[in-house]
């Protein structure tokens, strides 16, 4: 017999701070997830990386030990709460896949305490204080949706937020929420003359997803300012927070501020129905005008 999917539900975002205690940062993390379920919340998201500060500031082979394997300590701890709380869980991991290959992960885990799958990041960047080449190879698995208590999901990763292509081919698979674990934020130097655009972009990009694909997008940031001692340390990010759910047609429903939150907001599954018959975009695709355009593009 096919399990019923509720047609609403509350996802909860929790928008934390990091120590450099690893242990500290989980028990905070599943602290978090407690307090949304018992508040209501059915889907509970994580930051990306959130067991550790944001080592990739600097190149550091002394860091790999920051990582785990999936299955885990930190999605062993959070399947356990999961089912005794029996909320949906996107725990962000540091995934160590095999000696010397690692990955930057999001495992899904169900209301059961099932892990049910996987995604591993596509996009990797490699800009000042996110040199995140040097730590994690790129995603192999591709976009993906995953079935949970809440119906079908999908999780992208930081990075992944600039591409509309992975936004794109998750909502294809029947996502019905495409979920952003991330860690982002300003440089000291470029706040005041950047600041403000660079927030601005990073929301108006991840709202065109909701409109284009007719679907719910939430973003969970973490907060605080993190700077790594040593060579290669840099000046230190401030982590801008501002965790939001937005609707299908790019509607921001509720948005935290810059201090540690939980963003608590209602998905409605009705309100893709009610979208995309209005602005059917998924409908007027020209997916067979699409073909080598970027290859073309690139080579000419």
């Amino acid at each position: 017999m096919a399990r019923s999917v509720p047609l609403k539900y509350k996802v909860g975002l929790v928008q934390m701070a990091m120590s450099a205690d690893a242990a500290a940062n989980l028990k905070h993390a599943i602290a978090q997830v407690e307090e949304a379920a018992a508040a209501g919340a059915r889907l509970v998201c994580l930051p990306e990386l959130f067991r550790s500060r944001y080592f990739a500031q600097r190149e550091d082979a002394a860091l790999f030990d920051l990582a785990e394997p999936v299955p885990g300590p930190s999605t062993d701890a959070l399947g356990r709460v999961a089912k005794h709380a029996g909320v949906v869980v996107i725990a962000p991991v540091f995934e160590r896949r095999a000696a010397g290959l690692y990955h930057n992960s999001a495992a899904v885990i169900d209301a059961d305490g099932r892990l049910v799958g996987l995604y591993r990041k596509m996009h990797i960047p490699d800009d000042p204080a996110y040199y995140e080449k040097f730590y994690f190879a790129p995603g192999d698995l591709g976009f993906r949706a995953f079935d949970t208590r809440v119906g079908r999901i999908g999780t992208l990763v930081c990075w992944d937020q600039w591409y509309p292509e992975g936004a794109r081919l998750t909502a294809l698979q029947g996502a019905n929420i495409l979920l952003y674990p991330t860690a982002i934020g300003w440089h000291p130097a470029e706040k005041e003359q950047d600041g403000e655009q660079q927030l601005d972009a990073w929301k108006t990009i991840q709202r065109s997803h909701a409109i284009a694909n007719g679907c719910w997008v939430a973003a969970v940031n973490r907060v605080g300012f993190e700077q790594l001692g040593g060579p290669g340390g840099g000046a230190g990010i401030e982590f801008w927070g501002h965790s939001f759910v937005c609707d299908p047609f790019g509607v921001l429903v509720a948005e935290a501020a810059e201090d540690e939150a939980l963003v608590l907001a209602q998905v409605d599954l009705a309100r893709i129905e009610e979208v995309r018959r209005n602005w059917p975009f998924l409908r007027d695709r020209r997916t067979d005008a699409y073909g080598g355009i970027e290859h073309r593009f690139l080579t000419d």
